[in-house]
């Protein structure tokens, strides 16, 4: 995975809810996934060697899953289509340099054009001391990406009964429920990362639903709550840490 030009590298967490995405089974029969903000492109690298064992394995959905990537930032957009040319997967991937809300203004607007599933790391920093370097703002504030944008963009692309998973920091996690709520899109599971047993959550992985008709007839959804550790008190790695992302690391 190179990075020299993107602005925010590879880092655990990221990998962590790449692999997450990746085992659940929306993602096992998706034909479009969305990922926006792929920076490196990380995520859609991972879900891209998932899908394809999947696409492999299951002899009912004979339709490639194609990822559409999203990056805003120029260098990180070369970088991101550099990884995706240089992997085994490359025929099912393309990567878009555009911000998120001009790509969903040209989009189409019918459900048969929209994504199964949607995929975001996205910037998360609000209000905070911003840095010298204007590529790592672009990355990591919402100046660029208020959530409420993204959000309602996230709702425009998703299919009827689309799955839209999230990464963000666990004190923001009310906040960005409370946005998908009021745009129409339902929590269905969060998974609390803690670094360690003894320390807080240090952020949440949640996965939203656009409920078809049918789905919002239904009594209401009780939501799925997990934790997962990545350190065990010996500072090793949690077995459901390892468990999840020994197909992506090397010496797990």
């Amino acid at each position: 995975m190179h990075q020299e030009y993107t602005a925010m590298k590879v880092c655990t967490d990221a990998c962590l809810f790449g692999a997450w995405v990746a085992s659940d089974e929306p993602i096992s029969t998706a034909n479009g996934i969305l990922d926006i903000g792929t920076g490196t492109g990380l995520l859609s690298l991972m879900l891209a060697q998932a899908t394809e064992i999947s696409n492999t394995n299951n002899a009912t959905n004979t339709d490639p899953t194609n990822i559409t990537a999203i990056e805003i930032e120029v260098a990180a957009a070369k970088e991101a289509a550099s990884n995706f040319a240089l992997s085994p997967w490359n025929s099912r991937m393309n990567l878009i340099n555009s911000s998120i809300q001009e790509y969903s203004a040209t989009a189409g607007d019918t459900n048969e054009q929209r994504f199964d599933c949607i995929i975001s790391n996205p910037p998360f920093y609000e209000g905070d001391l911003k840095s010298p370097d204007e590529k790592k703002n672009l990355a990591a504030h919402s100046s660029g990406l208020p959530w409420n944008e993204l959000v309602e963009n996230v709702f425009n692309l998703l299919k009827d009964g689309g799955a839209y998973y999230v990464l963000i920091p666990a004190l923001r996690s009310f906040t960005m429920q409370k946005l998908c709520d009021q745009n129409g899109l339902q929590l269905v599971e969060e998974v609390l990362v803690h670094n360690n047993a003894k320390g807080l959550p240090i952020r949440a992985m949640q996965k939203f639903i656009k409920p078809t008709l049918a789905q919002k007839a239904q009594e209401s959804v009780v939501v799925k709550r997990s934790k997962i550790f990545i350190k065990d008190a010996n500072n090793k790695y949690e077995s459901l840490f390892t468990e999840l992302l020994q197909g992506y690391y090397l010496h797990l």
